[in-house]
């Protein structure tokens, strides 16, 4: 046994000698002001033998710069490093430069570093593609000063290490070597692991590991082919994989890569010519490709085909892109509050419909002992529970989004999901439901119809229909978003128009003061009139309009209408007094539930809070018929009503305010916290501005506190904002909400979203629509970088 060792180290060392002799011995024949341009004779540096190249090889309608096998067919291209992967790829009339750098210069004239690196100890003067796939910077002296090798994408090849803390990120397919879904890390205490890609690297989203431990360890892929961990002196720890003793006069290339699917993959390639070779899979760390964690989107569940994963959406979701299955599903039905008054029993809207064989690697919120129907009674009757996992009275409650879904024969659970009544077929044990979409149904009615009808009538409907879908299919799913209530303008809804002694009457004389803002005082009322409850906002900062203009901009603000956006009644003008009258909120404002209550709001009422806020931003910017910029959103501006459902207020006033009180308005008092930076710059203010507020409020809601506050343990939490994000970095979110039974996964979702809304650059906060989209888990969040995070004085 201990023969085997010695003999591994005596091939290691052979190995690297082999390697050393290979670097001393090719000539450095790249020199300084060297050009390399596609479509050219001079499109790539060969290395010394021809096996590998350097350069630019084809990708979709452009143009990568990388490594890749020259021994097969364009093809056939296995291509083993790739530069800046997430650029997008250059034109025709690009180059490629030597000149101290390896810079890529663009047709538009913009430079670009190929070496990740601006700052090299000393000008590269020269080069070399070697013939292990190495590729090579050196300085006048002769020194190295870069290589590829150092600097792995999702290969490494023999004689190359993944050192600790390093990785490797897979691309997105064999065609496209952008940066893909998951990643190889050769974590710092020696263990080697998969992950999903921009997810926290916690035990938890791991699907694979070596299951090794050591200080300063490493994954070697040697000459030879052996695939091992070593530790800090070259001890092997663990061989994931055999190597191959050399053969006289052939040529054997190995490369271990994580591939596009996540799983990591050791292949030998038997050079056969100069343009063919013969490649064997000789080890690979999963069987089951079902089981990877994220090879199917959100909301979707992976089976494995004839050796193949497939990716299917659960019953009430449809893809978000049928050809990309990783992109997920979305919901094609909308999830409505269960506090309605028309119809308050969710039985009325909701059924179950049932997939066997179904497991969920992520925990559920809960669990309870139950049978099957009494499970179904109280996912019904929970609005956070939109699907169950079901065996043996044992009910695990979900919420969506559901993640890394599998199908099996040897699952015995049954996963039962809410989908609306309405269109949808009563529950069914089929595997694979296919609820009928409005495209299909159209299509039928189309074919019918063109039977009856005379061929030109039928070619102008067939036209007209298809330009519908069409139409229809590009929008479908953000439409969806504005869920559960009236979406469009009130076209019959007309403003009531007060005279100044009924709202005092009503009022009481202005007596009750029940709250002050940036535009005035709010008062309650109660109208003579079906002694309806109102509330009374008396104007101060506001344009002297005309009555004409201020009447048009109130009809403007009472014609926007949504379950997330307080009620405009009415108004007042006379003569120097202007008064809006409002729906009465009964359960004060959001300021008041989060920061003065004696209990915090629950976890789920905290979530139902932020979308809420998020579907009422949606529809001022992007939905009602003038797109409005609240300019003022804070936790004072969102009340509550005896629903608890929270509603946005004083949204369009800002429309009335002169540009020198826009500028100032709020720059006191509550308002600082909230004002995204391009207040302070005087610069354009856009719907940015709102989402960078809207950022700073789901924080606060999620965390329960302000964003600043000085009675805190140590200075790091006296900025929320700051807080958060050293906590994000360091993966300890439970400081945030601690003593508290949370959702984690959830609680990570929000997190990110909030820190993405808050980035200093506006062009980085993304708009109200996908933020509602990564709220929901339908899309994936990449990790956000460090917002610049300002306090005004």
């Amino acid at each position: 046994m201990a023969s085997i060792p010695i003999l591994l180290i005596i091939l290691s060392v052979f190995s690297v000698a082999m390697n050393a002799k290979a670097q001393t011995e090719y000539p450095k024949n790249i020199t300084r002001g060297s050009i390399l341009s596609p479509n050219t004779i001079n499109s790539s540096w060969p290395s010394p033998s021809g096996l590998f190249s350097f350069g630019f090889y084809p990708e979709g309608n452009g143009f990568r710069v990388g490594i890749w096998m020259a021994t097969d067919k364009p093809e056939t291209r296995v291509v083993v490093w790739t530069a800046n992967p997430d650029v997008p790829p250059c034109s025709p009339d690009a180059t490629l430069e030597l000149k101290g750098r390896l810079v890529l210069r663009t047709e538009q004239g913009e430079e670009k570093n190929v070496t990740y690196n601006d700052d090299l100890p000393d000008p590269a003067t020269s080069a070399a593609m070697l013939d292990d796939g190495n590729f090579q910077l050196f300085n006048g002296s002769g020194y190295l000063m870069w290589q590829s090798f150092d600097y792995p994408t999702d290969t490494i090849l023999g004689g190359q290490v993944l050192t600790s803390d390093s990785w490797l990120q897979s691309s997105i397919s064999r065609s496209d070597h952008s940066s893909g879904l998951f990643m190889l890390r050769m974590q710092n205490d020696g263990n080697l692991v998969c992950y999903p890609a921009n997810i926290s690297n916690n035990p938890d989203t791991a699907y694979w590991s070596s299951g090794t431990f050591s200080y300063a360890a490493m994954l070697n892929l040697s000459h030879l082919g052996y695939l091992s961990l070593e530790g800090s002196y070259g001890k092997p720890i663990r061989f994931l994989s055999n190597g191959s003793y050399p053969v006289k006069n052939k040529t054997i290339i190995h490369r271990a890569t994580l591939d596009s699917d996540g799983i990591f993959r050791k292949y030998s390639h038997y050079i056969v010519s100069n343009v063919s070779s013969k490649v064997t899979e000789k080890w690979s760390s999963m069987q089951n490709p079902c089981d990877v964690k994220g090879i199917c989107g959100l909301n979707s569940f992976c089976q494995v085909v004839n050796n193949k994963s497939e990716c299917s959406c659960y019953p009430g979701f449809v893809s978000v892109e049928p050809s990309m299955m990783f992109l997920g599903c979305y919901q094609n039905f909308s999830a409505e509050s269960y506090g309605d008054k028309e119809e308050a029993d969710p039985a009325l809207r909701y059924n179950f419909t049932s997939l066997n064989n179904i497991r969920w690697d992520d925990p559920p919120y809960t669990v309870e002992i139950l049978m099957e129907e009494a499970c179904k009674g109280s996912c019904m009757n929970d609005f956070n529970c939109w699907a169950v996992l079901y065996e043996s009275t044992r009910c695990r409650k979900y919420n969506f989004p559901l993640r890394y879904g599998k199908q099996s024969k040897d699952i015995t659970t049954k996963a039962l999901f809410k989908v609306k009544n309405i269109g949808m077929a009563k529950e069914s044990n089929h595997n694979h439901p296919a609820p009928a979409n409005d495209e299909s149904r159209i299509k039928t009615v189309m074919f019918i119809l063109g039977l009856s009808l005379g061929s030109v009538a039928c070619l102008c409907f067939a036209f007209a229909v298809s330009s519908f879908i069409a139409y229809k299919h590009k929008y479908h799913r953000y439409k969806k978003l504005l869920e559960n209530t009236k979406l469009g303008l009130a076209e019959d809804f007309t403003l009531q128009s007060f005279s100044y002694n009924e709202l005092q009457q009503a009022t009481n004389g202005f007596s009750e003061e029940k709250g002050r803002g940036t535009f005035g005082a709010v008062y309650k009322g109660i109208l003579s009139e079906g002694n309806k409850t109102i509330a009374v906002k008396r104007l101060e900062k506001f344009v002297e309009e005309g009555v004409r203009e201020f009447r048009a901009e109130m009809t403007t603000i009472g014609r926007t209408h949504h379950r997330n956006l307080v009620q405009l009644l009415g108004f007042c003008i006379e003569g120097s007094k202007k008064i809006l009258v409002y729906e009465f909120m009964s359960n004060g404002s959001l300021a008041d539930r989060l920061f003065k209550a004696v209990s915090p709001p629950t976890w789920q009422e905290r979530v139902r809070f932020v979308f809420d806020v998020a579907r009422g931003m949606f529809y001022l910017h992007e939905e009602c018929g003038v797109h409005i910029i609240h300019c003022n959103l804070k936790p004072q501006n969102i009340l509550l009503d005896d629903t608890w459902t929270a509603k946005i207020s004083d949204f369009g006033l800002a429309r009335l305010l002169p540009n020198q009180a826009k500028t100032s308005m709020g720059v006191q008092g509550t308002s600082l916290q909230y004002l995204a930076p391009e207040w302070q710059k005087n610069s354009l203010i856009s719907v940015k501005a709102d989402i960078y507020s809207f950022g700073i409020v789901l924080l606060e809601i999620i965390c329960c506190r302000r964003n600043i506050e000085v009675n805190v343990s140590t200075p790091d939490e006296i900025t929320l904002s700051k807080w958060v994000y050293k906590c994000f970095k360091a993966r300890e979110l439970h400081k945030l909400v601690e003593v508290e039974e949370v959702h984690f996964p959830t609680l990570e979702r929000m997190i990110k979203v909030g820190l993405w809304c808050i980035q200093d650059d506006p062009d980085l906060r993304p708009l109200m629509k996908n933020v509602i989209l990564m709220l929901e888990g339908t899309v994936n969040i990449s990790e956000p970088p460090s917002p610049e995070l300002i306090v005004l004085p």
